[in-house]
């Protein structure tokens, strides 16, 4: 392993969109760059970091270029629109970190792995597609698609009519090894885009891809817990989690035990849309073994990772 100690660094599909008038790829590209600064900062601090990043507001831009061109041109699969955002996503954090290291005359190399992580086939997700993708659609509209692409779509809260896929837990990642080996190497690697595109095993052990979604924060707290990190970060929107989340009775929290984090979370007190993915993740993390949950805003990661701001959870 190469020095420092290791954390998965978990960077949102969100955190790459400034705002909605900020959504381009050199937009993009623009939030990547200053997101490579802080992980820079993390090294020079003593961390050797793994970035993984979500996929959500891109795999969305895929998939409504493919349904304006869907009379012309085949659509694109779900499996095959994750792997596009890894390479596409991958460049953008390669391209950045390596111009980044540059700079400060950092001995780093920065690669980027499409990971493809394995799904239960028998998952109960898959019997109850949930996770909405793509455009708002009328009716007619979405069944004549649904009928001739073997789609599952719903009514969406009256906003007209959406594609549903699953969203299957995580249980393997097939390129945990090589990543390790990187690792290892001294590359700063980034993998687990979009929680890895997702795979099931036949009888054969072949891998074939399935049209769902995997939540990223679950794929990073799989993948941190399979290198054995002693870190996982979920940078968010904002720089604490709370307790009572817009109640009279709202308040910030500075650090959680195990215990008192699977508690709060049996309660309901993570909405399952926001903060409830993150903090299973870091629940998953610290109870296989991980020494330090961290969740905090992009701009006090140092602060956060020096303990002094930030959600830490701990054992």
């Amino acid at each position: 392993m190469a020095a420092g100690r290791l954390c998965v660094l978990a960077i949102g599909g969100n955190a790459l969109i400034r705002d909605r008038a900020h959504e381009s790829i050199p937009d993009q590209y623009e939030m990547v760059t200053r997101i490579a600064a802080d992980i820079a900062g993390m090294i020079e601090a003593g961390w050797n970091v793994v970035v993984t990043h979500g996929n959500g507001p891109q795999v969305g831009f895929i998939l409504r270029r493919s349904e304006i061109s869907i009379d012309e041109v085949p659509p694109v699969p779900m499996d095959y629109a994750g792997a596009d955002i890894q390479g596409a996503v991958g460049w953008m954090f390669v391209r950045a970190l390596r111009n980044e290291f540059g700079r400060r005359r950092m001995p780093r190399q920065a690669v980027a792995v499409v990971t493809q992580t394995v799904v239960d086939r028998d998952d109960p997700a898959f019997a109850d597609p949930s996770k909405p993708i793509g455009s708002h659609m009328d009716e007619a509209k979405a069944k004549r698609l649904a009928k001739k692409y073997h789609w599952t779509v719903r009514e969406d809260a009256g906003r007209g009519w959406r594609r549903v896929v699953p969203s299957p837990k995580p249980r393997s990642i097939v390129e945990t090894e090589v990543i390790r080996q990187m690792v290892g190497a001294g590359y700063l690697v980034v993998a687990c885009g979009g929680g890895g595109i997702p795979v099931v095993e036949d009888a054969a052990g072949d891998l074939q891809g399935v049209e769902a979604v995997i939540d990223k924060d679950l794929a990073s707290s799989l993948l941190a817990r399979s290198l054995g990190a002693e870190a996982l970060v979920l940078p968010t929107g904002v720089e604490k989690v709370a307790l009572d989340f817009n109640k009279p009775s709202q308040r910030w929290v500075d650090s959680l035990t195990l215990e008192e984090a699977r508690r709060h979370y049996l309660e309901g007190q993570f909405e399952k849309g926001s903060m409830g993915p993150k903090v299973a993740a870091l629940i998953d993390f610290i109870g296989g073994g991980g020494r330090l949950g961290l969740i905090t805003n992009a701009p006090n990661l140092a602060r956060a990772l020096r303990g002094e701001t930030g959600t830490r959870v701990v054992a």
